[in-house]
C-alpha cells in the first residue's frame, strides 16, 4: 500500500497582494515630478554657469542632461507594473480536490432561468 503525503491546501496572504493602483500611480508621478525639478536645477544651472564664465563643457553637460532628463523619466514613470497572473477560480477548485483525494459531486438539476 502506498502512503501519499498529505498536501496543505495553498494559503494566500495580504501580503501576496499587490500594491494598488492609485498608490503605484502616485509612486510613478512623484518619481516624475522629481525628475522635473532636476531638470529644471540643470537647465536653470546651465544659464548661470554660462553667464558667470564657467567652462563650457560645464554648461553643455548641463543642457545635455536638460535635455535627456525628459525622455527618460517619461519611460520611467510610463513603465508601469508588471501584469499579474491572474488565477482561474474553476482550475483552483478541480486542483484543490484532486490534491485532497476527494470527488465533487455535480450539481443535479437545471441552473434557474431568470424569471422562473
Amino acid at each position: 500500500m502506498k502512503v501519499f503525503p498529505r498536501r496543505r491546501a495553498d494559503v494566500y496572504t495580504v501580503t501576496d497582494a499587490p500594491v494598488p493602483m492609485s498608490q503605484d500611480i502616485g509612486h510613478r508621478q512623484r518619481r516624475y515630478l522629481l525628475s522635473m525639478g532636476v531638470r529644471t536645477v540643470c537647465f536653470v544651472a546651465a544659464v548661470v554657469t554660462a553667464a558667470a564664465g564657467a567652462p563650457v563643457w560645464v554648461a553643455l553637460a548641463l543642457v545635455v542632461g536638460a535635455v535627456v532628463l525628459p525622455y527618460v523619466s517619461v519611460v520611467m514613470a510610463n513603465g508601469g507594473r508588471e501584469p499579474q497572473p491572474r488565477m482561474d477560480v474553476a482550475d483552483d477548485l478541480a486542483g484543490h480536490a484532486a490534491h485532497q483525494g476527494t470527488d465533487r459531486k455535480q450539481i443535479s438539476g437545471h441552473p434557474p432561468e431568470i424569471g422562473a
